[in-house]
C-alpha cells in the first residue's frame, strides 16, 4: 500500500487516531487524525532533543509492527505482484496471509517442550 493508493480510497479513522508513518506517506494527512513521521537530520546539523525523543517513540512502535509485516509477506501472493481479475480477491488474499501468519505464531508458542510433555505421558 502506498500514498497514491490511500488517496484514491476513502478510509475513515476514529476521531483523534494516531498514525505513525514513514517518508513514503509524506503528505498523507487524513482528517481528524494525528500523524507522526520521523524527522531527518538536517544536512550538516543535528536533531533537537525533542526530535530525537519523538523519533525513538516512532521507531519503538515500528519495531513491533515491521516483523509482523515481514511475517505476512512470507506468503508470496502478498509480496509479489498479484494479477487477479476480481477486485475483492486482494482482500481475501490479505486475510488468508494474515491468518497464516497468526497460525504460524500460535503454533510456535504452543510447540515449546513444556507444552509437548502431556502428549508423551
Amino acid at each position: 500500500m502506498n500514498k497514491k493508493f490511500l488517496m484514491k480510497i476513502d478510509i475513515s479513522f476514529p476521531p483523534n487516531s494516531n498514525i505513525y508513518k514513514d517518508s513514503g506517506f509524506q503528505g498523507y494527512e487524513p482528517e481528524g487524525t494525528i500523524t507522526y513521521q520521523p524527522k531527518k537530520k538536517p544536512k550538516g546539523g543535528e536533531l533537537t532533543a525533542g526530535d530525537k525523543t519523538l523519533n525513538s517513540i516512532i521507531y519503538s512502535t515500528r519495531v513491533v509492527v515491521e516483523p509482523v509485516i515481514s511475517g505476512i509477506k512470507m506468503c508470496l501472493l502478498v509480496k509479489n505482484v498479484f494479477r487477479n481479475t476480481k477486485e475483492e480477491f486482494n482482500d481475501i488474499v490479505m486475510e488468508i496471509a494474515c491468518g497464516l501468519h497468526n497460525f504460524r505464531n500460535k503454533s510456535r508458542s504452543s510447540a515449546k517442550p513444556e507444552n509437548l510433555l502431556p502428549i508423551f505421558s
